[in-house]
């Protein structure tokens, strides 16, 4: 079976067009995704153009969405009109997924101060998901997968200030929840968890703060008592040494992504669960350093295509 991707361009000044055609190329001959470009023609005609891929972009499905005004194209330029294009053609894809003409949506990377400069509030691609489906922001969140793990945040881009005071047993078992259905779907029938503690050694009893105790123990003995197989709260350094779970819940931004980044460099993939949208984009940034030279390699973008292909349907991974 054919799985239908939304493919959006990012931030067009970045190598979002760039890796998009690469990775497009990679899969011409997959019969398993078939791939629509959501996202400003112009950006994909020069990327397009660099590569030599004109003849590909021609004969690919191209929704032409978040389109910049003439001169706003200028690869590895910060720019509000790019920021605005990036969450215009993302928008676009959710909405067509939500509709029913997609099955999932992988989204190029963006550029959050980009963004910022265009007024628009965006704290990554689960809150853009969340809004577009009509939920609360703090009901989808962001499963990181790459170099054998598989990480849950039970918050993201926020202050540590601000983490922590949102951070309740309600809020863990949601995140876990979301992330066990995402492990479902992965093909994974009896997925082991493990919760990592907010404080150091999980806080060790109470010696360095009442927190785990409060928040993240209840939330372990309510996932016990639905049934879930789960560890913790621990240390995450305890944890990750043992490697033995299917699943980890991190509590802090930093907690998963430095792990995952670390074993997976430039090619994690990153999946927004939790809503009626299956939407995965890449564990890395637009690279504005490189940005328009030809030279971004779409690993990451190909992992997270090949990821969404493989999931059953988006249903199982809400």
């Amino acid at each position: 079976m054919t799985r239908r991707v939304a493919l959006t361009c990012g931030d067009p000044n970045g190598i979002g067009p760039e890796i998009a055609l690469k990775a497009l190329a990679a899969l011409e001959d997959d019969g398993s995704i078939g791939l629509t470009l959501f996202g400003p023609r112009e950006a994909f005609l020069g990327a397009a153009r660099n590569l030599g891929f004109v003849d590909l972009l021609e004969r690919t499905p191209l929704r032409c969405v978040g389109k910049l005004e003439p001169g706003a194209f200028q690869p590895g330029t910060v720019s509000a009109a790019a920021g605005a294009s990036a969450v215009a053609s993302a928008t676009a894809a959710i909405e067509a997924c939500i509709s029913g003409e997609f099955d999932a949506v992988v989204a190029g990377p963006h550029h959050e101060t980009a963004i910022a400069q265009a007024g628009i509030s965006f704290s990554g691609y689960p809150s853009l998901v969340a809004r577009v489906c009509g939920q609360s922001e703090h009901s989808v969140f962001m499963l990181l997968v790459g170099g054998g793990l598989r990480i849950v945040h039970a918050t993201l881009h926020e202050s540590v200030a601000t983490a922590l005071s949102r951070i309740t047993p309600d809020l863990v078992v949601a995140a876990t929840e979301a992330g066990l259905r995402a492990c479902r779907a992965m093909g994974i029938g009896q997925p082991k968890v493990a919760l990592f503690g907010i404080n150091p050694h999980a806080s060790e009893g109470r010696l360095f703060g009442p927190e785990d105790e409060e928040r993240v123990v209840p939330a372990a003995q309510m996932l016990r008592a639905r049934g879930v197989d789960v560890t913790g709260p621990l240390g995450a350094d305890v944890l990750l040494a043992d490697r033995k779970h299917d699943l980890y819940v991190a509590m802090l931004h930093d907690q998963g992504h430095i792990p995952v980044k670390l074993l997976a460099p430039q090619a994690a993939s990153a999946i927004s669960i939790g809503a009626g949208v299956l939407l995965a984009s890449t564990g890395h940034g637009s690279a504005m350093d490189i940005a328009g030279q030809g030279t971004a390699r779409p690993d990451a973008l190909l992992r997270s295509l090949r990821l969404v292909g493989g999931i059953c349907r988006p249903a199982e991974a809400r």
